[in-house]
């Protein structure tokens, strides 16, 4: 399985950061082959809401930044995992400046899917999406929940298939097995 992670972890040298870093590891080991971006690492400027990714540079941000490289990493994976510690109630902002960045994956016209507005799809296929969160020293069990529930809201709106959400709690080895086991 092709499985890209987006790595939201602001600091490389922060516990999560090495978590996410065994877990790919881990899924490489197991035979997945793992694109991983830590996204602080990356050029990520941020959408300004142009919208030029849907109306001058159809599917493309008018941007010159990593955004591109994020989208089709996210467009050639089965599985695209989000991953972010949980500070101050929500992900980490790389990781919501990335998915906004993932504008131009959606086509600007709407269609009616199950009662509810959505974009039409640009591409015929969209990866399965997962959640990796980590507890920050803030974060209690309302915070997890609620932000579960935005991220499942963006995968149904980006047309991923949400499989898989977990905090990182429990080894490594034990999320790959389950990560693997729910795509």
């Amino acid at each position: 399985m092709r499985i890209t992670i987006l790595n939201g972890e602001p600091g490389p040298g922060s516990p999560f950061h090495g978590y996410v870093h065994r877990l790919a590891g881990c899924l490489r080991d197991s035979g997945h082959q793992v694109t991983l971006l830590d996204l602080a690492a990356l050029d990520l400027k941020g959408c300004s809401g142009c919208w030029s990714c849907w109306v001058k540079t159809p599917g493309r941000c008018a941007k010159e930044d990593d955004s591109a490289r994020v989208c089709q990493a996210a467009l050639d994976a089965d599985l695209l995992l989000a991953a972010s510690v949980v500070r101050m109630g929500f992900t980490s902002s790389l990781l919501k400046r990335a998915a906004d960045q993932m504008i131009p994956l959606l086509h600007p016209h709407f269609l009616i899917q199950g009662g509810e507005v959505h974009h039409r799809p640009r591409y015929a296929r969209y990866p399965a999406f997962g959640l990796l969160l980590g507890a920050g020293p803030d974060t209690d069990a309302e915070d997890l929940e609620i932000t579960q529930a935005i991220w499942r809201r963006f995968a149904r709106n980006f047309k991923f298939r949400p499989v898989f959400s977990a905090v990182a709690d429990r080894s490594a080895r034990e999320v790959a097995d389950a990560l693997a086991a729910a795509a």
